[in-house]
């Protein structure tokens, strides 16, 4: 049983990097217009497709920015929030499995050591409020965060609830700014409503993570100040 386990896990890690490898290489056909055209197709099943295609890029290591704008063009505010964030969590928790279960050793390779031991120790001194300070802080890159993280030992449940209620006021930000640029590009009434709306957000968002550093031992590491 041990071999055939081990077997599957080299299979899984190969089929993994392979994909992370076509996705780079292909990385310029991955953009706004050819994934609208995509999406096109599929009607009201857009945004489940959608979910589909960000929990994939997250995975492969395509950012996820350019998703989150887009929901914000395509969907509208609500349901293009709940469309990223819902890929964007699924995304996460897969590329946390793989990197527990799967690609462990292959991960630990990618990361710098200092890096890796930086983000274990701060799991083991601070549990989920770690995982919410770096989704509301651009502290590493948001993909290999994910595989980072599995790499710890943070209960998943607690990722995935952390990871989802942290990201979703930076996700709700990005979202509005596409839906905004589609309101000036088709010149709402509401235009001015609408920045001031986005601006508010943004305002928010950005004392966020101030406060969950006056809340946490986070505050007190020299590493978030590098």
């Amino acid at each position: 049983m041990k071999i055939q386990n081990k077997k599957l896990k080299t299979i899984f890690a190969l089929f993994l990097i392979i994909g992370i490898i076509f996705a780079i290489i292909n990385r310029e056909y991955y953009n706004d217009e050819n994934i609208t055209n995509f999406l096109e197709k599929y009607g009201i099943f857009a945004p489940l497709i959608f979910i589909f295609i960000y929990a994939l890029a997250t995975v492969l290591f395509l950012p996820g920015l350019i998703l989150t704008i887009l929901a914000g063009v395509l969907f509208g505010p609500i349901i293009g929030t709940i469309s990223a964030i819902t890929g964007a969590t699924i995304g996460a928790s897969l590329a946390f499995l793989n990197a527990r279960y799967i690609a462990n050793e292959k991960i630990e390779n990618l990361i710098e050591g200092s890096k890796l031991e930086f983000i274990k120790k701060s799991v083991e001194e601070e549990g989920w409020k770690f995982v919410a300070f770096t989704r509301l802080v651009p502290l590493f890159p948001f993909n290999l965060l994910n595989y980072s993280f599995g790499l710890t030992n943070i209960k998943l449940r607690e990722y995935i609830w952390s990871s989802f209620i942290f990201m979703l006021p930076g996700t709700f930000a990005y979202v509005y700014l596409g839906f905004t640029g589609t309101e000036i590009l088709n010149g709402d009434d509401n235009l001015i409503q609408t920045i001031l709306i986005l601006i508010a957000v943004f305002a928010t968002i950005s004392y966020i993570p101030k406060y969950i550093k006056k809340v946490s031992k986070l505050s007190k590491n020299s590493e978030f100040e590098k």
